[in-house]
């Protein structure tokens, strides 16, 4: 059923370097709900795999010494999504999660292997991207912290250093982003469930004390674009304006400054623009909502 080569069981995160250093061919492994699909359709077929899978240090979430929100790239959906902190700081990104695929899909697969795979309709990657996630890597020269913005190369390419054995081992929120911060994100699908995304929009707010003024607001999208991306735009437009029914409109159309999306069989070009624009609308809306503001 499935045409591999060799399978190899890392223990460690030090294993698993060692590991892509004896096989810099092989190929990362970890809940396999991409992996295994691809490789039975033939367009993995022969490969060597590494399975990181049994690093349980990899697991979990947690707050460092930073402040910052630390996400194990094994942690899967439906564990981020019921987790107390996620659930205090960016519920958000439990939301999102929670609309990838089955409970089952949701059980097993990762934050690490959904943003590894470097395509832009991931669930995680827009909410990601709007909360300024920084990507830790981890290799023979040590980690590697680089802002998720610059991980994202292009089309199903992330920077992974194959020769310095690196990997995804974590996750991170920075407190200047998550903290008294409220998001929202949507997904558009042709269908409600076990659906790709035709366009994902992530957006949060940070608002002032008399919760009449965005101070901080940040917008990113998936499927807009080659990779997720945000929309500095209308994050501009926003910033430091106090809130109205004529800001959404001016936030929600500012989005077509930056946003380029492509023609595809799930959504036309013009289709994903109009519905961007809406998007943009609700999820700024539904954010302040959340933020404890309101709009006359």
């Amino acid at each position: 059923m499935y045409d591999m080569k060799a399978l190899y069981e890392a223990e460690s995160v030090q294993h698993a370097i060692q590991l892509r250093l004896d096989h810099p061919e092989a190929q990362i492994i970890a809940g396999g709900s991409d992996v295994l699909v691809q490789m039975r359709e033939g367009r993995r077929a022969g490969k060597e795999l590494i399975s990181i899978y049994m690093i349980d240090e990899m697991r979990g979430v947690s707050i460092d010494e930073d402040e910052n929100i630390r996400i194990g790239s094994l942690t899967s959906f439906s564990h981020i999504t019921r987790d107390p902190i996620i659930r205090q700081y960016i519920n958000v990104l439990g939301e999102a999660v929670d609309q990838v695929g089955s409970p089952q899909i949701r059980n097993i697969g990762t934050i690490g292997g959904n943003t590894c795979n470097g395509v832009t309709s991931a669930d995680s990657a827009s909410t990601l991207h709007a909360w300024e996630a920084i990507v830790e890597l981890t290799g023979k020269n040590g980690v590697r912290r680089i802002p998720i913005k610059d991980f994202y190369i292009k089309a199903g390419v992330v920077d992974i250093r194959a020769d310095e054995g690196e990997i995804q081992t974590a996750i991170l929120i920075p407190k200047e982003s998550y903290e008294n911060t409220c998001g929202h994100y949507i997904k558009y699908g042709l269908r409600n469930a076990m659906e790709i995304a035709s366009l994902g929009c992530s957006v949060n707010v940070r608002l002032s004390e008399d919760k009449k003024t965005i101070k901080r607001c940040r917008i990113a999208y998936g499927v807009a674009g080659p990779v997720p991306m945000r929309a500095p735009s209308a994050e501009a437009v926003a910033n430091g304006s106090e809130i109205s029914k004529d800001l959404l409109d001016k936030f929600s159309l500012a989005v077509l400054n930056d946003i380029n999306p492509r023609n595809s069989w799930r959504a036309s070009r013009d289709f994903r623009l109009h519905i961007a624009v809406e998007m943009a609308k609700r999820c700024l809306f539904e954010s302040i909502k959340k933020a404890g503001g309101e709009l006359e």
